[in-house]
């Protein structure tokens, strides 16, 4: 789950990158708040990388959807990025969780057949 994650929160961090150079053009809001807001979820996206295998790691990523999804006030196209981003986040959660535990599945098996092969 945390890879599938984690690509989702950097390929968001470019995106927010990329929108505020678009909200310096097209808002009213000052540059410097701007930077701040937009430099400070850049920063949360990576953050929640390393938290992703934490408790409240998942809930922090909903979080930050919420978050991208309401700077939409200021530069309107986030509505729909932060929707996307909001519907590949929750892909990468429910499909990652199931990929986890394939792999368990796998990792289980494995180690079974390891163990009834006769020792050579």
């Amino acid at each position: 789950m945390r890879t599938l994650c984690s690509a989702t929160l950097i390929g968001e961090a470019l995106v927010v990158l990329f929108a505020a150079l678009v909200a310096m053009q097209l808002s009213d809001v000052p540059h410097g708040t701007l930077w701040a807001v937009s430099g400070a979820a850049m920063v949360l996206c990576v953050l929640l990388c390393g938290a992703l295998g934490r408790r409240g790691g998942v809930e922090l990523g909903w979080a930050l959807q919420i978050g991208l999804i309401a700077s939409g006030v200021v530069v309107p196209t986030m509505y729909g990025l932060g929707a996307v981003f909001a519907g590949l986040w929750w892909c990468s959660v429910h499909y990652g969780r199931r990929i986890d535990v394939i792999k368990a599945a796998r990792a289980v098996a494995a180690d079974e057949a390891e163990a009834a092969a006769p020792a050579s």
